[in-house]
Order: structure tokens, then C-alpha cells, then sequence
């Protein structure tokens, strides 16, 4: 699209980095995305004391880009192995993290969603989850780890083997968000309790943090790329 604006933009909004994801289409992630989204992780730890991820209306993330995943079983294990990377060090990221969930968040949106601390929802009529097994391709290693550590026990073999998407009160129930707001709040809720997160103390919050979640993002990395070497594409 012509004249679309860049993904992500950064912006520092009182000790708050906001990043919005808006390529005027579905927010998909490409390898371009993740070089720029480490960029501002890398800004947002030298100036910032929090970090907020926002979508566009009605989009939050329609997950990897759709293009590298069909191209090639090497073009898509590239993009789903730096996208693991990513997200890893999303969910091991030393500040607090807060999603303001937009719109749809589908495969690696979902993911983004659960390796944030904190995830609120536009109300409003979209779509969340983990859609690749009705895809025809088996969920990894990482996206399952994830799944196990955020969801809800109960959801866990819905919401991974057998595909389900959920409405915005759906995911509260089962994982992916914490809590829904209207969407012309949403973006000012998620900036609040950042700045709420960030009055803790950086090292306590961050140790905490390494306890809690650094087995998950050892193991993850450890048997990511053995994982991908047996995973293919959509059907």
C-alpha cells in the first residue's frame, strides 16, 4: 500500500515507550519487522522505564508475514526461528510489558499477546488465537511453551491442538488477555498501568521475572532449532 506508514513506530511518552504496529494492512511480522522491533526493545531499555505495544484500529497482528511463510520451507523457518528469538526476549524483557490489544491477533500475534506481561482488549467483534493447526501446521516448540505458561490449563489443548479462536471475553477466560476496555481507551488504560508497573523497582521486577520465566526461555532456546528442522509450512 502506497504511502502506508512505517511498523513499528516509537514514541516515549512520560518514561512510557509506546510502539505501535500499523503497516496500514494486518500488522504482519516480516524479518524487517523484527529488526526494528529489536531496535526500539534495545531504545526503550536505555530510555524508558516501560513498554507499551499497540495495534491499529481493529488490527493488533495478523502473525508472520504471509509471503516468507509460503515462499520456501527455508524462507519460512528463517522467519519463524527470528520470530521465536524475538519473542523470547519479549517475554524475558527486564521492563514491564503492556498490550494494548487493537483487533485481530492471530499465530504470532497471539503469541506477542502472551509474552507480555499484562494484555487489554478492545472491546468490540475480533478475533484472537492460535489458528495453525487449522492451517495444516503443527504449533512449535516456543508457541506451545508459551501457551502452556499464560493460558488457562483448561483452554490449553483448545486453544493449541484443536485450533480455537476466541471473541475478546473469551480470551480473558482463557489466557490471552487480562482484561477488556473500550477501544477508544484501550491505548490510554494500557499507558496507565505501564506507568503503574513502572513506580516498582526496575531489579526486583526484573529478577522476578528471570525466576519466573527464564526456564521456559532456556528450554525454548535450546530446542528451537532441532524443532524447526522438522516443521513445515501451512497446508
Amino acid at each position: 500500500m502506497t504511502g502506508a506508514p512505517a511498523s513499528p513506530q516509537y514514541r516515549l511518552d512520560d518514561g512510557v515507550a509506546v510502539v505501535t504496529l500499523d503497516d496500514g494492512r494486518a500488522n504482519a511480522i516480516s524479518l524487517a519487522v523484527l529488526d526494528e522491533l529489536h531496535g526500539v526493545l534495545d531504545r526503550a531499555e536505555g530510555e524508558a522505564r516501560a513498554v507499551v505495544i499497540v495495534g491499529r484500529e481493529g488490527r493488533f497482528c495478523a502473525g508472520f508475514d504471509l509471503t516468507a511463510m509460503t515462499e520456501s520451507t527455508e524462507s519460512m523457518r528463517t522467519l519463524v526461528v527470528a520470530g521465536a528469538r524475538f519473542l523470547m526476549r519479549l517475554y524475558g524483557h527486564p521492563q514491564p510489558t503492556v498490550a494494548a490489544c487493537t483487533g485481530h491477533a492471530l499465530a504470532a500475534g497471539a503469541l506477542v499477546l502472551l509474552a507480555c506481561d499484562t494484555r487489554i482488549g478492545a472491546e468490540g467483534a475480533y478475533k484472537l488465537g492460535l489458528n495453525e493447526v487449522a492451517i495444516g501446521m503443527a504449533l512449535p516448540v516456543f508457541a506451545v511453551e508459551l501457551a502452556r505458561d499464560r493460558l488457562s490449563p483448561i483452554e490449553l489443548s483448545a486453544a493449541t491442538m484443536q485450533a480455537r479462536i476466541y471473541d475478546p471475553p473469551g480470551a480473558v477466560g482463557a489466557g490471552y488477555l487480562d482484561r477488556t476496555a473500550p477501544a477508544e481507551t484501550v491505548l490510554a488504560e494500557a499507558v496507565t498501568e505501564a506507568r503503574r508497573l513502572a513506580e516498582m523497582r526496575t531489579g526486583a521486577y526484573a529478577g522476578t521475572k528471570v525466576v519466573a520465566r527464564q526456564a521456559v526461555i532456556d528450554h525454548v532456546l535450546a530446542t528451537l532449532e532441532d524443532d524447526m528442522a522438522s516443521v513445515t509450512g501451512p497446508a
